[in-house]
């Protein structure tokens, strides 16, 4: 029977009543086995298996049938009629544990605890007694479900009930579901997708068991969640849990509107979900509507007063719109509601330690390890408590940072000096008053970044995070040192984000939070934030652009990881169009008007133009932006042909016809420089430098350049253009040490310092850039700066530690600092021969001359 003749149960049979009545009085009757029941509840036919289920004949199955009817009564929100059949049926079939479980679960739905404990009980009592009579696998499942719900092990449950069921019975989906659920109760997402992936081996197209592993790729792989959420509407386009977690991904992508009408959808299935009720709630949060979203909680808690989920899920979805404050006291109310429920708990321990409230988040997080050591997230937090108490902590007036204490040694100092300037920057620059003061946590271990940030270990792809008033950030050490990140435009950025997010109490949209940081970034030093690229320039003139109402769903679900990188450079050149085109204070009146709840795009329009307009303003921006960068005569592609090996004389001829092509330029670039044609590299590379200057990534022709400038000895023109390149790249540390090296040999100490700080900048680990800071802070007679220097290559473990120190002596000598003689006794002890430090000695154990 089709779904499309049966829009619900009493259209039907006002619809064909006649027939049906002329059927029955002819000796028909409704025609459904329990089996066909089943199937038409997995394809979302609820209406059709409650008639069914009325029909007065005789069933094969009565319990099978009850369950049936209770399961499609629940579909529809239909809860009290559910309970009543279940109990019915219990009065009926009074030894069925799986009727009272499911009676059970529709109890805890409508919040009627004492009614869950009592059935429990009974079903505890009942496998007690009878053992024997509950090991077929359907009723062994039930019985691992209930020992879970009082507190048995999950390992043990795991390995003597579901697997022992699943041996029996391979094709039972509900043990593969329980085993799923299990999984994602704990956090364990990795085994939640192996249980529901094989279970929709077993049992294909069964919207539940696609539903559970859209929801365990929900957490770390967004493409395979949208795969397996699209085979579970495909199987059962009416099942509403997949329909929920579909509003859920449209909140998180920022599609309003679109979750509003999916809800609406949901409602004309299951009128009375209290998630449905929830979702409208977060809209009506987010819309700052706060009556309205009031009013929604109140109407989910209808079915139950007492039931915790409600606020459970509104918080929830708050916290991950980085509305911390209010999904914190929604996850309280859920907690008045139900002391003992611990995903509140859980949820609202990792609220407060993003809100910077520790004391109170870390006992919680505690609690809940203690009553459910299974729960990962809890376990994973627990553990990185003991690492982050061995970590070190730098304080002033306005930040609290904590790092790996070796790291602190090294550059901790420059931690606190780069917040400290753009608090002096940012603070001023939006005139907003911050929660101070600042949490920054900076991991030396990217697991433990991830753990900190998101619960998991193995959420990569971030360099920071900021959560309003707490930063978690991946140090040198965890990203890599010296494979092009800079740790300070990083700080940067997430510093800008706690301005931002502050000014506007964490209420604006993510294209809008990343852009403004990128373009702080830039404006703080030209090297850093994103700029204008060869493949940025080709995915503007090829259409991908994204309308600016829909920039931030590209972060959610990117086509490619690619397209992200781009949408935090668009984002960044709206802001700065934003910028340009109506002037800062324009920009600080949007933000102020998300700071009392209106919707980006009125904001925008209020203080700029409307949202049409903007677009096609913005569109012609960045296509100039785009000419600016380089012409298409430029960035035409060759044929490929010509690019490959064998192909040098084709590729120099058609050169000749487009000497203003960069990438057949740089081509033969590269291939003079394989060949060691020194002269012909350098000119070409020059060249290619020429027709994209702003262009000075990894890939781009500076570094073809400075190479074949070294290898043909000029030295002059080396230095001129490596001085180019590092000032338009903020991770170049290889040409900062030879730019250094340079500069040292001509004595250009304000050269040599630059680039030791923009070496730091990116890599503070190693030994190279203090090395040179302190000969340079020496030759300008800055004593400070040069024992600061020495003092940080002494944590280097460095191979000559008796010369350090003596280097460290001289300069305290230098300033008359009594600790020199110390350091000049620990060189003599390591090298008793050091005749500099035996000099030194000797002249600091020299008396001092009598005063007249």
């Amino acid at each position: 029977m089709g779904g499309n003749r049966l829009l619900c149960a009493g259209c039907w049979v006002l619809r064909v009543g006649v027939v049906v009545g002329g059927l029955v009085g002819a000796g028909w009757a409704w025609s459904m086995d329990l089996a066909g029941a089943q199937a038409a509840l997995r394809k979302g036919d609820y209406a059709e298996v409650i008639q069914a289920a009325l029909d007065p004949d005789p069933k094969e199955d009565k319990e099978g049938w009850s369950l049936a009817h209770a399961e499609a009564l629940v579909a529809v929100s239909r809860y009290a009629d559910a309970l009543a059949v279940l109990d019915t049926a219990i009065g009926r079939d009074v030894q069925s544990i799986r009727l009272r479980w499911a009676a059970r679960e529709v109890c805890n739905t409508l919040g009627d605890s004492a009614r869950v404990r009592a059935l429990s009980g009974e079903i505890a009592e009942m496998v007690s007694r009878r053992r024997w009579a509950y090991r077929d696998p359907v009723n062994l499942v039930v019985f691992g479900r209930l020992a879970l719900a009082l507190g048995a092990d999950p390992k043990d449950v795991l390995e003597r009930v579901f697997s022992v069921a699943q041996k029996a019975a391979p094709a039972l989906r509900d043990v593969y579901l329980a085993r799923g659920e299990l999984a994602l109760e704990k956090h364990d997402y990795a085994l939640a997708a192996k249980a529901f992936a094989e279970g929709a081996e077993k049992v294909p197209n069964d919207a539940d068991l696609l539903f559970g592993a859209a929801q365990a790729y929900e957490e770390g792989d967004r493409p395979a969640m949208v795969a397996a959420l699209t085979a579970a509407l495909k199987a059962n386009p009416r099942h509403v849990p997949s329909l929920l977690l579909q509003v859920d991904h449209l909140v998180d992508a920022e599609a309003y509107d679109e979750a509003g009408k999916k809800l609406e959808e949901i409602a004309g299935i299951s009128p009375a979900r209290p998630e449905l009720f929830a979702y409208r709630a977060v809209l009506a949060h987010l819309a700052g509507k706060p009556e309205e979203a009031a009013l929604a909680r109140l109407h989910g808690l209808r079915a139950s007063e007492t039931n915790p989920r409600v606020d459970h899920l509104i918080g929830r979805k708050l916290s991950q719109k980085y509305r911390f404050s209010e999904g914190a006291a929604a996850q309280r109310q859920a907690l008045l509601l139900d002391p003992e429920f611990l995903p509140a708990k859980a949820q609202l321990a990792s609220d407060l330690l993003r809100l910077g409230q520790e004391d109170e988040g870390w006992a919680m997080i505690a609690e809940v390890n203690e009553k459910d050591g299974y729960d990962v997230e809890a376990y994973n937090l627990v553990t990185l408590r003991e690492t982050l108490s061995k970590y070190a902590v730098l304080k002033n007036e306005a930040f609290s940072v904590r790092m790996a204490q070796r790291e602190a040694d090294l550059y901790g100092p420059r931690v606190l000096a780069l917040l400290s300037r753009a608090r002096d920057r940012l603070v001023g620059r939006y005139g907003v008053e911050l929660a101070e003061p600042t949490i920054v946590d900076i991991f030396a271990d990217q697991k433990d970044f991830a753990v900190r940030t998101f619960g998991l270990p193995d959420i990569q792809g971030f360099l920071g995070v900021c959560f309003g008033r707490v930063v978690t950030a991946n140090s040198p050490a965890a990203t890599g040192a010296g494979k092009g990140v800079n740790w300070e435009s990083v700080l940067w950025h997430e510093y800008c984000h706690v301005v931002t997010l502050q000014f506007t109490r964490n209420k604006m949209p993510r294209w809008l939070s990343e852009g403004i940081s990128v373009y702080e970034e830039r404006q703080a030093d030209p090297a850093w934030g994103m700029r204008m690229t060869p493949r940025y320039w080709e995915m503007i003139r090829g259409g991908d652009l994204v309308p600016v109402a829909q920039l931030s769903s590209v972060f959610l679900s990117p086509p490619t990881p690619e397209h992200v990188q781009f949408a935090y450079y668009q984002s960044s050149l709206v802001v700065e169009f934003l910028i340009e085109r109506f002037g800062f204070d324009a920009l600080k009146g949007v933000l102020r008007s998300l700071r009392v709840g209106v919707d980006i795009n009125e904001a925008l329009a209020r203080h700029t133009v409307p949202l049409a307009s903007l677009e096609t303003e913005f569109a012609a921006f960045v296509q100039a932006r785009a000419t600016a960068f380089a012409s298409d005569k430029v960035m035409e592609k060759p044929p490929v042909s010509l690019l490959k090996p064998g192909a040098e004389a084709e590729l120099k001829a058609w050169l000749e016809k487009n000497p203003d092509n960069r990438i057949a330029v740089l081509t033969r670039a590269r291939q003079a420089a394989s060949e060691k044609r020194w002269d012909e590299a350098r000119t070409l590379a020059e060249r290619a430098v020429r027709l994209v200057p702003d262009h000075a990534g990894a890939d781009s022709a500076y570094a073809l350049w400075v190479d074949a400038l070294r290898e043909s000895g000029d030295r002059a023109a080396e230095r001129k253009a490596l001085e180019t390149w590092t000032a338009r790249t903020d991770a170049a540390p290889a040409a900062n040490l030879r730019l250094m090296e340079l500069a040292a040999a001509d004595q250009d100490w304000a050269t040599v310092l630059l680039n030791a700080q923009r070496f730091l900048a990116v890599n503070p680990l190693v030994a190279a850039p203090y090395e040179r800071l302190a000969a340079a802070a020496e030759a300008q007679n800055d004593l400070q700066a040069a024992q600061a220097a020495w003092r940080t290559l002494l944590h280097l473990d460095p191979p000559n530690p008796a010369e350090i120190h003596y280097r460290l002596a001289e300069v305290l000598a230098r300033s008359g600092d009594p600790s020199a003689r110390h350091h000049v006794l620990t060189a003599l002890e390591d090298a008793p021969r050091h005749r500099s430090a035996l000099a030194l000695l000797l002249k600091l154990n020299r008396p001092a001359p009598a005063s007249p």
